[in-house]
């Protein structure tokens, strides 16, 4: 870790060589020029320009291989004339100010992506893990298997996802943006990446390490820092418009004056550095803004296009509920004991991996009941799960035949209040049913309501269940539409249906999301959930199992945006301004480089400000949703 940093830290540094040198050079030629030596000065003007004309020729022939023309060849032409015409300061100003940029550009990218680095960093290589005989092996990662039990010392990084065997405090800091240490109970989910902040405790693996949180957050990280020019877009589209306006007033102030001068005066200061540089240093900022928070964006282009969304569609369950069906009731037919009941269904549901059957048997070890072993027990997929429990024939799922009076009763009840049901017959006759509700998160109607002041128009809700229970859920969290009973593929119709309209973003968590998000113009996963098949194929990941964090997210894209947006307006408008001034010969070669390094450095520090912590009223909604998980998990 300590190596990796010290690499990063001299890449830094060596980044400031090239600037160090061409000032030298651009020094010595003032010094030779003012002790009238005015030759030795154009040279060493000369040579400068020629350095940095030969970098920038570079650039230029691998922009016109992708058969793209940006705003680099101003900086070229700029340079190039200034030499033709024997203004070799300005050629030399024109040198530095692309230098300086760049210098300030790796000093920005690398101060934004030191929070992906630190994910880098952190990735786990070995785990110990418990031998059957008792003893402790170190063993590598990828050598861990679900079910292996593992332990977990004091400062250990978690290897895998897995459920803790006992109490623990960890540190979530760098994976989630959570700065306070959090305790959690035995039977808890650990997502891989946090560190234990406590005692040693064991952990049973859920997931293999290329299966787990951890390693879907660090592949979107090296993504992230593998994106050379985030903002790509943003500065073809200003590029588009800005290259041929300053060839066209530069050869018009030519035209008309007869002077090449003022073409060349118009040229240097039109070097478009906002461009460049200011708008990329804005949205890496925001990409690590995000990281700090808990949310894992792709590249540039996501955060961008994340913040000029304007429909959001949201999946159900596990994003705007909880994903963790709690037991609500338990009713019995005339005459019958619901402990009695609830006892024996969870007994076989023990041996089930369905997850209505975690949450009775959840529901019956809360009332303190004692749990028999089963035997004979089969489940059939969408059906349930028989056996025999003491001597009773036991089945707990669906109910094929008809039900009797009480029972559908019980049923229209359950569907008003949009409970899910599973039936228990003992003995092959009908005892009772379980009533299971699927909590709405906490978070979930506040985050919508800070979405729709964020600029979504639209926000439309799908889910594969039934319309009753679907529409509880839509009028708790203030949605705009419901689709129900919606399969993965009416998913992707409908995301491809309202992308016609206006850039649309997906929000999902299990697998059969994962087409929807990879057709949506920004698919965010909830990746604490362990759905790597949604984590791999999304352009976000919220690392943290809170929904609060996409508004976070959707705040700093808008903010990183608009940052980027108005350095780069703010910088050509400057620059327009001083270029028509010097097609009016109002302004010389050597002058107008001056300026343009002025407007350069300003424009680049004000996309700094997207490192920035934003609006107070901003601030103030993570601190509420902060307090609202804390009081949560007390």
């Amino acid at each position: 870790m300590g190596g990796e940093s010290r690499t990063d830290h001299g890449r830094r540094w060596r980044a400031f060589v090239p600037l160090a040198g061409l000032t030298a050079v651009v020094v010595l030629g003032a010094a030779l020029w003012f002790a009238d030596r005015r030759q030795g000065a154009d040279i060493c003007w000369t040579a400068a320009t020629l350095i940095t004309l030969a970098v920038t020729l570079r650039w230029l022939i691998q922009s016109l291989l992708r058969r793209r023309i940006g705003v680099d060849v101003i900086a070229t032409l700029a340079m190039l004339t200034s030499l033709l015409v024997g203004e070799y300061l300005a050629g030399a100003v024109v040198a530095l100010m692309l230098a300086t940029g760049h210098t300030l550009e790796v000093y920005a990218q690398g101060r934004a992506t030191r929070d992906l680095h630190k994910l880098l960093a952190r990735v786990p290589r070995t785990a110990r893990r418990r031998s059957p005989d008792g003893g402790i092996r170190t063993v590598d990662v990828n050598q861990i298997r679900e079910g292996d039990r593992l332990l977990v010392g004091p400062g250990d990084v978690v290897a895998v996802d897995g459920v803790a065997e006992e109490a623990a405090t960890v540190d979530e800091s760098v994976v989630t943006g959570e700065s306070q240490l959090v305790e959690h109970r035995a039977g808890d989910r650990l997502a891989s990446g946090v560190v234990n902040a406590g005692a040693a405790f064991g952990l049973r693996a859920a997931a293999t390490a290329a299966e787990s949180t951890y390693a879907g957050i660090v592949r979107l990280a090296e993504q992230a820092n593998a994106a050379k020019a985030p903002m790509v877009r943003l500065a073809d589209r200003y590029a588009a418009a800005f290259v041929p306006f300053t060839l066209a007033l530069a050869v018009i102030a030519w035209a008309v004056s007869g002077q090449f001068v003022r073409a060349v005066a118009v040229l240097v200061v039109a070097t478009p550095c906002p461009l460049l540089l200011a708008t990329p240093i804005a949205i890496v900022s925001g990409l690590s803004r995000a990281a700090r928070r808990g949310v894992l964006v792709r590249d540039g282009a996501s955060l961008e296009s994340l913040g000029r969304a304007q429909t959001l569609l949201v999946d159900k369950t596990g994003t705007l509920t909880t994903g963790h069906p709690q037991v609500a009731e338990v009713v019995t037919a005339p005459g019958g004991d619901r402990d009695e009941l609830l006892r024996l269904a969870a007994s076989v549901e023990q041996l089930s991996s369905h997850v209505l059957a975690a949450a009775v048997v959840q529901a019956a070890e809360d009332r303190g009941l004692r749990l028999a072993v089963p035997a004979e027990v089969t489940e059939q997929a969408g059906q349930g799960v028989g056996g025999r429990v003491e001597g009773r024939l036991v089945r707990v799922g669906q109910h094929g035949a008809d039900l009797p009076g009480w029972a559908v009763l019980e049923q229209q009840r359950a569907e008003a209040d949009g409970l899910s049901t599973v039936w228990v017959s003992l003995d092959g006759v009908l005892g009772g049913a379980v009533f299971l509700r699927d909590p709405v998160r906490p978070d979930a109607g506040d985050t919508v309501r800070r979405l729709r002041q964020t600029g979504f128009s639209r926000m439309v809700m799908l889910t594969g269940d039934r319309p009753e229970v679907a529409e509880r859920v839509a009028r708790a969290v203030g949605v705009d539409d419901v689709v129900a009973r919606c399969s993965p593929q009416e998913k992707v119709a409908r995301v491809r249906a309202e992308s016609e309209h206006a850039v649309t973003v997906m929000v999902g968590d299990g697998i059969n999301d994962a087409p929807a998000l990879a057709t949506a113009g920004v698919g965010v996963a909830l990746g604490a959930t362990g759905a790597t098949a949604s984590a791999d194929v999304a352009d976000a990941v919220l690392s943290v199992d809170r929904l609060d964090r996409l508004a976070d997210a959707v705040e700093i894209a808008r903010r990183s945006r608009a940052i980027a947006v108005q350095s780069a307006v703010a910088g050509m408008g400057l620059a327009v301004i001083a270029m028509v001034a010097a097609a009016f010969g109002l302004l010389p070669p050597v002058a107008g480089a001056f300026l343009q390094e002025g407007i350069d450095v300003a424009v680049i520090l004000n996309a700094l400000r997207a490192l920035g912590g934003g609006p107070r009223g901003l601030r103030a909604n993570r601190r509420r949703g902060d307090l609202l998980e804390t009081r949560r998990r007390h």
